[in-house]
């Protein structure tokens, strides 16, 4: 039996994961969350003092890092090497490490080989910048969410407020436009909205409203792919 694949993209502040949590909660299946993936590679880089701009010294401990992926009470825990780095994959400067990270092909393919396997194996939703376009091209549903700048910046401004980081609004937006800058101009599966996606604008979405239809979206594909 074929599992329900949704794959979400979209820049950054989008509402992408928030979306995606709520979207596997409502239908009953699992959330990966890939970004933390990547969050959890930069992290062991950086513990172990490897710049993750440096393609060449990343390469050389991706041979070193065994990530396995656990769920405790319907939250994603990731651990490395055995050690569960969870609690500091949100960080503020986690972000831009990330983003650096993920540019590396030899990242990406480690990091899509177990994302694949999951998907194989499970009723998954997934998010992030090219998972409808490389690594599930062909997830039942995709969907390409996106907003404009600046309300994205006030969305991520005020996420980082509540977790006290002190960034001003115009530092988050240039943090944001720097971000879409390199995720769709990266060599390697670029941010891009798949031909077989369909754009959902938040601009003026509500989480719910956002939620609803990405819900009614995924059923419409799950009935198609019965019909088939």
């Amino acid at each position: 039996m074929k599992h329900i694949n949704i794959a979400i993209d979209g820049p950054s502040g989008a509402g992408k994961s928030t979306a995606a949590k709520a979207v596997a909660a409502k239908l009953g299946i699992i959330y990966l969350d890939t970004g933390a993936m990547y969050r959890a590679v930069a992290y062991y880089a950086l513990a172990h003092g490897v710049d993750p701009l440096d393609g060449k010294a990343v390469e050389g401990i991706l041979d070193d890092i065994e990530m396995n992926i656990v769920y405790r009470d319907g939250t994603q825990e990731i651990l490395v090497c055995g050690e569960n780095v969870t609690p500091y994959l949100r960080e503020a400067h986690m972000s831009k490490a990330a983003s650096d990270i993920s540019a590396h092909p030899a990242v990406r393919l480690k990091l899509v080989e177990l994302q694949r396997k999951f998907a194989r194996e499970n009723d998954v939703v997934l998010d992030g910048r090219d998972i409808g376009t490389y690594v599930l091209p062909d997830a039942s549903c995709k969907i390409f969410l996106t907003a404009d700048t600046a309300e994205r910046a006030k969305r991520r401004w005020l996420e980082l407020a509540e977790k006290g980081n002190k960034q001003s609004q115009e530092e988050v937006r240039a943090d944001i436009e720097k971000r879409d800058y390199n995720d769709s101009h990266r060599a390697f599966a670029p941010l891009k909205q798949a031909d077989d996606a369909v754009l959902v604008d938040t601009t003026d979405m509500t989480i719910e409203q956002v939620v609803a239809r990405v819900v009614e979206l995924a059923e419409k594909s799950a009935n198609k792919e019965t019909e088939l």
